[in-house]
């Protein structure tokens, strides 16, 4: 069981493309017990659940009911002759949504930060 919300909780923060480090600090543990507690070597209680939730912007129920086969490998969802679309609930919809939005709001930061840096180093050490 550990180690499943391990995985729920990874998966979950490879989709808002948070690190492990980033996640590590925000809780006050080392980047080594983050770790382990993904990995299931480290039981996850409900008050670290809580806090892990709160810092993925999800309800802890989300990461208890996160099933990564129905959002990566959705062909079990596939029903009866649908073109090969796969069918996924509305409150499933809604987190896939908000995950994807996060994820492209934090790209987008990173691009931002990306080109606040070039344009030091080009301010700096001028263009090539």
């Amino acid at each position: 069981m550990t180690v499943m919300i391990g995985n729920k909780i990874k998966n979950i923060r490879e989709l808002k493309n948070f690190t492990q480090e980033y996640m590590a600090e925000k809780l006050d543990i080392s980047q080594a017990a983050y770790s382990k507690l993904e990995k299931g070597d480290i039981k996850v209680s409900s008050e670290k659940l809580c806090q892990i939730a709160k810092i993925l912007d999800v309800n802890p129920e989300d990461i208890t009911s996160f099933d990564s086969q129905k959002y990566f490998n959705s062909f079990n969802n596939v029903k009866g002759s649908n073109n090969g679309s796969i069918i996924i609930g509305a409150d499933e919809t809604e987190l896939i949504k908000k995950l994807y939005e996060d994820k492209i709001s934090l790209l987008e930061k990173l691009l931002n930060n990306t080109e606040k840096e070039l344009k030091n180093y080009k301010t700096r050490y001028g263009e090539l």
